[in-house]
C-alpha cells in the first residue's frame, strides 16, 4: 500500500525500511519531515494510509482533510494515542491502529539511567573532568539500596522498572488501578494509595498513559505531599506533571530533583535542533537552570530493539488492514 509517513526522523526511516524488507511486503513508503496537522494533511492526498508519531496532531480538522484525500487508515507508530480524535476518525470512516507495546526495557532502563545520572551527578562530574577540574565537592549522591521507590503504573514498562529497582535492593511501593499480581509475587511490591506513596517514596517513577484522570497527576497539591528529598522520574507522558508547579517546587527546594525524558509542551521542541535559536518556552528554560534537574528529549524508546519492534508492528498492522484481516491493535472511540 501507499503509505505517507509523517514527522520522519532518520533513525525511524532506517527501521521502517528494514522492516519493509526492501519492499517485499509490497508497501510503498513516502517520507515527509513535517508533522501531520490540519496545515499539512493535504500532503497525504492519494495515500490510503498515513503513519504518524507522538507529536502529530490528528484533530477533527486534520482528519476531515485526510478523509477527503482518500485516507482510510491511521497507523500510529507509538503506544500513546491522546493526539488522535478517535470520534472524528470513526465518523469519517478512518480506522486507527497503534503499537501497544515494544521493548519495555528500553524505557525502563532509560528511567533508571536518568535516576542514576541525576543522583550521582554524572553530567556535572563528566563536564568537570573534561575541563580539568577533578574536585568532588558538590557531587555527593545517595545509595539506592534500601531506599523506597514508588512506581505509579505497573504495566509492562512499570513492571520492568520495578524489577530493575528490586535488583538495586529497593523497597517497592506501587499504585495502579489494576495491581499486577504476578509482580507482587516476583518483587514484593506493595500496592498503596497515592497519598501513602507520595509520603514514603524516596523516588517516584511515572509509567502511566495520559488520560483525563492522569493529566497533571503530579501537581502543586501532590508536590506538597512528597518527601522534600524525593526525586521524580518521568519517561511516560509530559502532561502527567504540571511543569510550572514542578518548577516552583524546585525553586522552593520542596523536592530533591527531577529526571525527565518528556515535557508537557515538548511538541514544538523535541526531535529538532534548536541550538541556534532562542528558547521560547520560559518554563523549560527555567527547568534547565536547576542543577538538580536532568532532561533528555524523549529518547527513552530509542534502542535498536524498540525501533525494530515499532516498525515491525506498524507495518504488520498495515498489512493486516490491506488483507482485510482483523486489526488486533485497533483503537475505537
Amino acid at each position: 500500500m501507499k503509505i505517507a509517513v509523517f514527522d520522519t526522523h532518520r533513525f525511524e526511516r532506517e527501521a521502517l525500511e528494514k522492516a519493509n524488507v526492501g519492499g517485499a511486503l509490497g508497501h510503498e513508503l513516502s517520507f515527509f519531515e513535517p508533522m501531520l496537522t490540519a496545515q499539512t494533511a493535504a500532503l497525504a492526498e492519494g495515500f490510503p494510509v498515513v503513519c504518524v508519531f507522538v507529536h502529530d496532531r490528528l484533530d477533527a480538522a486534520a482528519i476531515a482533510l485526510l478523509a477527503k484525500g482518500g485516507t482510510r487508515l491511521i497507523a500510529l507508530r507509538c503506544a500513546g494515542f491522546n493526539n488522535v480524535d478517535l470520534n472524528a476518525a470513526g465518523e469519517a470512516g478512518i480506522r486507527v491502529v497503534r503499537v501497544p507495546e515494544y521493548s519495555p526495557y528500553s524505557v525502563a532502563e532509560h528511567a533508571m539511567g536518568l535516576l542514576m545520572a541525576l543522583n550521582r551527578k554524572l553530567p556535572r562530574a563528566y563536564n568537570r573532568v573534561r575541563d580539568g577540574n577533578f574536585s568532588l565537592d558538590g557531587l555527593v549522591g545517595f545509595d539506592l539500596h534500601g531506599k523506597t521507590v514508588g512506581v505509579i503504573g505497573t504495566g509492562k514498562i512499570g513492571a520492568a522498572f520495578t524489577r530493575i529497582a528490586k535488583g538495586f535492593g529497593c523497597r517497592l511501593l506501587g499504585y495502579d488501578a489494576y495491581p499486577n499480581q504476578p509482580l507482587i509475587a516476583e518483587t514484593g511490591i506493595e500496592y498503596v494509595s497515592l497519598d501513602r506513596l507520595y509520603a514514603e517514596a524516596d523516588v517516584i517513577s511515572l509509567h502511566v498513559p495520559l488520560f483525563k484522570e492522569t493529566f497533571h497527576l503530579i501537581n502543586a497539591e501532590a508536590l506538597e505531599k512528597v518527601k522534600p528529598s524525593v526525586i521524580i522520574v518521568n519517561t511516560s507522558r509530559g502532561a502527567l506533571i504540571d511543569a510550572s508547579a514542578l518548577s516552583d517546587a524546585l525553586k522552593r527546594k520542596r523536592i530533591g530533583g527531577a529526571a525527565l525524558d518528556v515535557y508537557e509542551e515538548e511538541e514544538d521542541l523535541f526531535f529538532r535542533d534548536l541550538s541556534n535559536e532562542v528558547l521560547q518556552d520560559d518554563v523549560l528554560a527555567r527547568l534547565l537552570t536547576f542543577p538538580n534537574v536532568l532532561i533528555t528529549a524523549h529518547q527513552a524508546f530509542l534502542t535498536e530493539e524498540a525501533l525494530g519492534g515499532i516498525a515491525g508492528t506498524t507495518l504488520g498492522n498495515i498489512t493486516a488492514f490491506e488483507a482485510g484481516k482483523p486489526l488486533s491493535f485497533e483503537l475505537k472511540a
